[in-house]
Formats: C-alpha cells, sequence, structure tokens
C-alpha cells in the first residue's frame, strides 16, 4: 500500500508525520519503506537518520547537434515546449537547464542532426534508517527540474509492503508527480487563515487526480475553528489532531522522533495507518472521498 503525505504549504509538520509513521508502521511489524520525494529540500535524513547504501544518479537525455550535418531549418526549436533549443544565426544553441528530455526535437530533425547524450541532474540515496527502507532524491543545486527525479525515485522498487511518500509542499508538477497512482493521500494542515487556504488548494488537487484522501491537522489547538469547519461542510474526515507540544517541538528541533517523546504517539500514529488501510481494503478505492 502506497501512502503520500502532503501539504498545501511548507511547515507544517508534513516530514515529521511521515517519517514517524513509517516508523510507527516498522515497529508493528510491517515492513515499510519511506521515499523522500521533496527532492529539491528532502530533510527525512534528518530524522531516520540513515546509513547510505546505494547512490544512484539521475540523468535527463538533451540534444547534440551536428552543425556539419545541420541545415539550420528551425524545425527541433519550432517543436519544442520549453524554449530549450534554438537557431542563432549560424548555429543551434541548447540550454540544457530547460530542457526536459522529451526527445522531441530528435524526433522533427530531417537531417538527423541530433543525438541525446544523459545529463546528470540529481541522485537517488538509498539505505535504512530506524527500521525503515530510506529512498531519498536530491536535484542538484542550480537545477530547474525536479520532476524528472521523482520519478526516478518512484520508479525503484521496493520490497516493502507499505510505502509512505513524503511528497513535497505545494500543489504545482512535482507533487503531482510524487503522489499520482498512490492509495491515499493524507493531507497536513494547521488551523489558520493560511492553513486553510492552502488546503483548500490541496484538496481541489487531489480531487482532480482522484486520489482518496483525509486530513490531519497539526498544532489543533492554535487558530481557530474555520479548518474544521470547512472539512466538515466539505464532508473531508479528519484522520487525526494533533494539539501542540512544546516537547515535541523541541524534540523535532534536535531532529529526534516524536514518538520518542511519549508512546502514545506511536499507538496514534499506528492507529492512523489502521483507519487509512481498512479505508483503502474496503474496497480499494474508497471513492467516498473522492
Amino acid at each position: 500500500m502506497k501512502i503520500s503525505v502532503a501539504s498545501g504549504k511548507g511547515g507544517t509538520g508534513k516530514t515529521t508525520i511521515a517519517t514517524n509513521l513509517a516508523v510507527a508502521i516498522g515497529r508493528m511489524g510491517k515492513t515499510v519503506a519511506y521515499l523522500d520525494c521533496d527532492v529539491e529540500e528532502p530533510n527525512g535524513h534528518l530524522f531516520l537518520k540513515p546509513e547510505i547504501k546505494e547512490q544512484i544518479d539521475v540523468t535527463v537525455p538533451v540534444p547534440r547537434v551536428d552543425l556539419d550535418k545541420c541545415t539550420l531549418c528551425g524545425d527541433c526549436s519550432a517543436a519544442c515546449e520549453y524554449h530549450a533549443i534554438a537557431v542563432l544565426g549560424k548555429t543551434v544553441e541548447v540550454f540544457d537547464s530547460l530542457c526536459h528530455g522529451c526527445g522531441g526535437c530528435l524526433d522533427v530533425c530531417p537531417e538527423d542532426a541530433i543525438e541525446e547524450i544523459p545529463r546528470t541532474i540529481g541522485q537517488i540515496n538509498r539505505g535504512v534508517g530506524m527500521g525503515v527502507e530510506f529512498l531519498e532524491g536530491r536535484l542538484n543545486v542550480g537545477e530547474a527540474i525536479s520532476p524528472p527525479v521523482t520519478k526516478a525515485l518512484r520508479k525503484l522498487g521496493t520490497t516493502s509492503s507499505v510505502v509512505i511518500i513524503d511528497a513535497p509542499p505545494g500543489t504545482s508538477c512535482p507533487v503531482i508527480e510524487a503522489i499520482k497512482d498512490t492509495d491515499f493521500v493524507i493531507l497536513i494542515t494547521e488551523p489558520t487563515p493560511f492553513g486553510l487556504n492552502d488546503l483548500k488548494l490541496a484538496v481541489g488537487m487531489v480531487r482532480e487526480i482522484g486520489l482518496s484522501y483525509g486530513v490531519v491537522i497539526n498544532r489543533s489547538d492554535i487558530g481557530d475553528s474555520r479548518t474544521h469547519e470547512y472539512c466538515r461542510q466539505e464532508k473531508i474526515d479528519i484522520l487525526m489532531n494533533i494539539p501542540f507540544d512544546r516537547q515535541v517541538a523541541e524534540t523535532y528541533s534536535r531532529g529526534d522522533m516524536m514518538l520518542d517523546v511519549n508512546s502514545q504517539y506511536d499507538k496514534n500514529l499506528y492507529d492512523l495507518y489502521q483507519i487509512i488501510a481498512e479505508r483503502v481494503n474496503h474496497d480499494g478505492t474508497d471513492r467516498s472521498q473522492r
């Protein structure tokens, strides 16, 4: 079963919940993998402290033009939706950082003047931390396109029975690449006006994709009641409320696990997993929340 943990904005406790949920499931005897798909700023390793056993480069194919064959017809430039290749005077310029590696320029070149070469844009780290299989994508500094790293990470196989996907914040393409084809999405939010606004965007996103979902409200005793009212009006299940806990905040700042503050968190997070598992297994889809 694949469970994504996402949020409409950063700073809601998404990674805290994702890492602690993974460990809680693991402690109950299940095999579990944690995938950090927040590839622009992965920080799950700070909590799981994995021993990295394998590193895999992520590459995208980028075009190189043989000017001896090229007639400067411009078909490649016209075909590129990302403006990554352009005919400039008597040469053809390739802007590697804009290239999505779709191969469109290669397909349309009438002179067979284009070949593709791999360009490394990131890395996947694989290991084990706190009894959890750990996989992390990292986009190289200065790179602009993160979905290929997420896609490569999602493609890697795992033998674990439960996969927890820590998605990047927001509702844009990188998030969709991370959460697509998962069985359930946990949307983390907090009861503030900003949190509610971004929760509404995130709910719109998962409904558009057609994924099952529920909400966890972190620091549930701060802010106001509008987030709870919104969920009630929209018939969205609030799966868990987590009140503010100073000890948890201090533990987070040290890079430790909230499970170690109070064993009740261990139980509550495993109960959260069981609720989701029962829902997913009930009909495999939980279409009531779509």
